[in-house]
This record gives C-alpha cells, structure tokens and sequence, in this order.
C-alpha cells in the first residue's frame, strides 16, 4: 500500500519552483532516503507531505487524504528537522512528558533509555543545548514516537561520527520491531545506505530516480585506464562521468548494463573495473557537467 502519493506536484515561491511537476509513490512500512543536493527540493516535499505546505498545482495525498491543515495527517505524522523549537518554560523531561500524549504508539520507556544514554540533563531548556545536541534530542522524538510516517530532514547536523552510528542503529532497531513508514533526508547518503531500502533522489525539483538501494549500487560501475584503450567500450555510449586521471588514463563512469557483458575484455585491455559509490554516483548523475569541478580548470 502507498502512504504518500505524488501527481504532477509543483511547489513554487514567487517566480521560484521548488518543486517540478512531480510524481512518485512512497509504500507503506519502507526506510526511504531522500537525496539531493542542496535546493534540490528536499525540505519543500518533506513539508507538503507533513502538511506545513500547501503545493501550488498537482495531487499530493498521504493516508490517501490531502495533508495540509489536515489534523489526521498530523496525528499520524512525526516531522523532525533542526528548526524544531520549544518554549525555555519547559525542561527536556518536561518536553518528554508532554509530547507523550500526542501521539497513540509514543514509547515512553524507550524515550527514557535513550534520554539517559546520551546523558541528557532532565532539567535543561531545549534552546540552550548545542547544535549537534538538539538533533540528538529531536532524533529521540521521532524514534520514540513510533509514528506510522516518520520524516526526518536532515536529522545528524551537527552529530559527531560516533552519536551519528548510534542514531542509525537506534532507529533501525525500533524500525525492525515496530514497522513504519520512514523518510530520512540526508547528504550523508555512504552512512544511510546501510538501513535504507529505497532512494529517491531528486533534482531541481523533480524525480531523478526512485529505486531501491541494492539497484542503485548495481546500476553504474567505472573504469580506469588507458585513454586509448578506453575509447572502443565507451564509443557511442552515455557517460555518467569522466575524470582525467593521470597524463593519458581517464576515468569513467557508465551504466553497467552498457558493457556488462565486456568486463572480460576491458581487463584484458589492461582497464580496471571498479565499484562507484552511492554517494559519488548520486553527485554524478545531478552534475550539470560530465567532468565536475575539473570541467571549470580546463576553461580556465
């Protein structure tokens, strides 16, 4: 079953369009990463699915009702991101406390064990933690409250490495014992992928791609090197990305149904076949040049 539903959505601020005539599906109890570069769109879709925007043209549903001013939507959505804000008049355990009954599936005791684990101090107002703290404590939130759809936008700002893997593993160990419908916004697409199932990358306001993470990692791999000997396997061919690598070897990216069945050859051509990473291949695929930054050094 599909929570969220797209039809030709757009979004636009003045003579700005956020988001593009787009259309997509996001089903029921899956852990979607949405990827993009910033002013891609990413936070304008996450608040028209949350129902703090209303889209300009186009059909958005979410529970298969319209979500904005929609207090069914809002009961059975928990939207976290780091302008979440509280009044200095409550402590962090009193934010606790009373968030709890707002939602049906709150679990107080595994709001409790986090709060403790990150060493929390019960009696401190929200706006006086630091940045990395806040998304700490929102995160908490937002795991705790089991909520059917669970939406987090940009949720590790200002995290360290070791707070970032605790989160991850927090929301994947709930996730596995309470099913919902999650959507994480992130740059850090290398340290998702490991809990995701699907990636929606957008761009400009529409959908690039919307797969799942096992496809994604099968869909590019890249090649590297000898200039000369590289031109027979790409000839006619789209290229995602091309580097020069060093003085007459080149590095490429391509997708790997183009030349799946030629891995044999192009070793014996003296080329490596090598992995693209997730995240680099989402950089390469939104790049407005094949060449990246390095386009901009052989102009000038």
């Amino acid at each position: 079953m599909s929570v969220i539903q797209c039809e030709d959505l757009s979004k636009s601020f003045g003579k700005i369009k956020a988001i593009d005539h787009l259309s997509l599906e996001i089903e029921e109890n899956k852990i979607t990463g949405l990827i993009g570069r910033n002013g891609a769109g990413k936070t304008t879709l996450l608040k028209m699915i949350a129902g703090y925007l209303k889209p300009t043209s186009g059909e958005l549903k979410v529970f298969s009702k319209e979500p904005f001013n929609s207090l069914g939507v809002s009961a059975n959505t928990m939207f976290v991101d780091d302008t979440l804000a509280f009044s200095d008049s409550m402590t962090l355990v009193d934010i606790l406390s009373n968030v709890a009954p707002f939602y049906v599936n709150w679990n107080s005791s595994l709001a409790s064990g986090l709060f403790d684990y990150y060493s929390f101090n019960p009696n401190q107002p929200h706006s006086n933690l630091s940045k990395g703290s806040k998304s700490t404590f929102n995160s908490i939130l937002g795991i705790a409250s089991r909520c059917p759809l669970t939406i987090f936008d940009e949720p590790t700002t200002g995290m360290d490495s070791a707070v970032r893997k605790d989160f991850y593993r927090a929301l994947l160990k709930d996730y596995l014992e309470y099913p919902r419908t999650i959507i994480l916004s992130s740059h850090l697409l290398s340290e998702l992928e490991e809990i995701l199932e699907d990636i929606l990358l957008i761009n400009h306001g529409t959908k690039h791609l919307h797969l799942s993470v096992m496809e994604l990692k099968d869909l590019a791999v890249g090649i590297r090197g000898n200039a000369q000997a590289m031109q027979s396997f790409v000839a006619g061919k789209e290229i995602i990305y091309q580097e020069d690598f060093a003085q007459g070897s080149v590095y490429v990216v391509i997708r790997r149904k183009l030349v799946q069945e030629q891995f044999e050859q192009i070793r014996q051509r003296g080329l490596e076949v090598l992995p693209v990473s997730t995240d680099d291949l989402c950089v390469y695929l939104t790049a407005t040049t094949k060449g990246g930054i390095d386009d901009v050094f052989k102009r000038s």
